[in-house]
């Protein structure tokens, strides 16, 4: 699974309406997969409408590709940004991935725990855990995580976040059930120059995917924009369901 985060977890910033929610989005795709079909095909996406180095390897991030910011400038042209936008729709549809997004109304969680709260990243990455590991559980496999390197404090806090739930468990699953479902006791985190098509993925659908969550709960003050909105539909089939259940969002 593919962990991308929106947001910020520092509680202080809760009043901020900017800054009022954390979200945890995981792709859950199978390696060999990522082998064969998902990296090669996103590196062909990408040498398709960018010009770049076979040195320099063109990393996709939502942000730069919405504001066709460098290396993405093409897509300032409306021809190709139409066309290059209904073939990343095309390849969301297509490829095989499962998504299951956490989000949590920090300036809720601060008011309703006064006295004991939890470290918001934790909450929503022990919530993500669980229903991951449901999932694993449920195809009789095991998993392994991984998370985009922000830099030295922040990887810190996420494989301690990590670790303490590989150690510790959550209220409802023992950590033992972690260790048969995950391969590693560690979180894997990579920088985003590792061009790693597994968290590329979960870059461009983790923020439509939150502000979906935000839309159910009436908590979206802006609208969402005509191609996220098309990205939402696609998320429909991929998110995690279970017996009829939806386990794929969770608002907290």
């Amino acid at each position: 699974m593919y962990i991308d985060e929106v947001g910020n977890p520092d509680l202080d910033s809760s009043e901020n309406p900017l800054h009022r929610f954390l979200s945890l989005t995981g792709v859950i795709v199978n390696l060999e997969y990522v082998r064969l079909k998902l990296h090669p095909q996103m590196e062909q996406l990408k040498s398709e409408y960018f010009q770049h180095h076979p040195d320099e390897p063109l990393i996709f991030h939502r942000k730069e590709l919405v504001n066709a910011k460098y290396p993405f400038h093409a897509l300032r042209d409306r021809e190709l940004r139409a066309r290059f936008d209904e073939a990343v729709l095309h390849h969301l549809y297509e490829w095989e991935y499962i998504v299951i997004s956490v989000c949590l109304d920090k300036k809720s969680h601060k008011e309703t725990y006064t006295v004991w709260r939890y470290d918001p990243y934790h909450y929503c990455l022990a919530l993500l855990l669980e229903r991951y590991t449901f999932f694993l559980e449920q195809r009789q496999t095991r998993g392994d995580v991984m998370a985009e390197s922000r830099g030295g404090k922040e990887d810190k806090r996420l494989k301690k976040s990590y670790s303490k739930l590989w150690e510790k468990g959550t209220q409802y699953i023992g950590p033992e059930r972690f260790h048969n479902a995950f391969t590693s006791e560690q979180l894997k985190v990579k920088p985003k120059s590792s061009n790693i098509s597994g968290l590329q993925l979960a870059d461009i659908i983790a923020h439509p995917s939150r502000n979906e969550i935000l839309r159910e709960n009436n908590l979206l003050t802006q609208e969402i924009a005509p191609f996220a909105q098309r990205v939402i539909r696609v998320l429909q089939t991929k998110y995690y369901q279970r017996d009829g259940l939806m386990y794929g969002k969770k608002f907290l």
